[in-house]
């Protein structure tokens, strides 16, 4: 009971403090005469280079909150990441390299990759703009050319096909009349068909060494030991001896540069 009572009175002590602190602050805002105001004038943006500078912020904003979707269906982010992914799962390893390592890596992969075709937007279509020699509609088609050239050159037709059916519109028979609507979906579906592609190659090796290592402990009797707890040492020689990260990046580049 004593106990109770003490930490009533606690209780009943900071409430008392707290609502002190309180009336202290507020008469302090009251006795000084600190007021706030918020003043919003939309003069500025009701006129002719305010209302262009306004959309323009937008727009920049729009663009900033896109990018990750740009930058991972529009690029090959896609297609490194999962290869990427496949070999930590093929080695065994759940969380090493973890995923934070696997994303930064595959990002500035991609940024090599595409480096090229950054110069060309920037150089065909970011500078004119800038400077005032084309308008944002002529832009946005100088943006989006070399992107389409890169999509286009690792496109499957049949990728492509499907999503024309879908749209139940026939092939085109200029690959520049397609849509990009189309063309974007249609190029996700090839990367990520390519990346497991790549996987399953990947996947061979490792899984021969996991075959070998249980046969090996079960004609020794061991069958309590899991195969895969052994097999893992194993497979990070193979993966180191032969270099691995080095093929795995030399052929996911090569791979970019075959047309589909």
């Amino acid at each position: 009971m004593i106990e109770k009572k003490s930490k009533k009175n606690i209780k009943s002590k900071k409430k008392i403090i707290v609502f002190f602190i309180f009336i202290v602050v507020l008469c302090a805002f009251m006795f000084t005469g600190v007021s706030a105001s918020v003043t919003l004038n939309l003069g500025d943006a009701l006129s002719s280079s305010g209302a262009s500078d306004s959309v323009n912020i937008i727009l920049f904003l729009t663009v900033i909150a896109l990018a990750p979707s740009i930058l991972v269906l529009m690029t090959g982010f896609t297609r490194i990441l999962i290869v990427l992914s496949f070999v930590r799962n093929a080695l065994g390893l759940q969380q090493t390299p973890p995923n934070q390592v696997l994303i930064g890596l595959s990002l500035f992969l991609t940024v090599f990759l595409m480096s090229p075709i950054f110069v060309k937007i920037n150089d065909n279509a970011l500078q004119p703009y800038v400077k005032g020699d084309i308008t944002q509609d002529q832009a946005i088609t100088e943006t989006m050319k070399p992107l389409r050239e890169f999509m286009m050159a690792q496109m499957s037709p049949t990728d492509l096909k499907t999503f024309l059916s879908i749209t139940n519109e026939p092939l085109p028979a200029n690959y520049d009349d397609i849509k990009t609507e189309v063309l974007i979906p249609a190029f996700v579906i090839n990367e990520i068909k390519r990346a497991f592609i790549i996987g399953f190659f990947i996947y061979i090796p490792f899984l021969i060494i996991d075959l070998v290592v249980a046969s090996t402990l079960m004609s020794l009797g061991m069958m309590m030991l899991p195969p895969a707890m052994v097999s893992m040492p194993f497979k990070l020689i193979l993966f180191m001896i032969v270099d691995g990260w080095g093929l795995i990046i030399t052929t996911l580049m090569a791979s970019f540069h075959s047309t589909g």
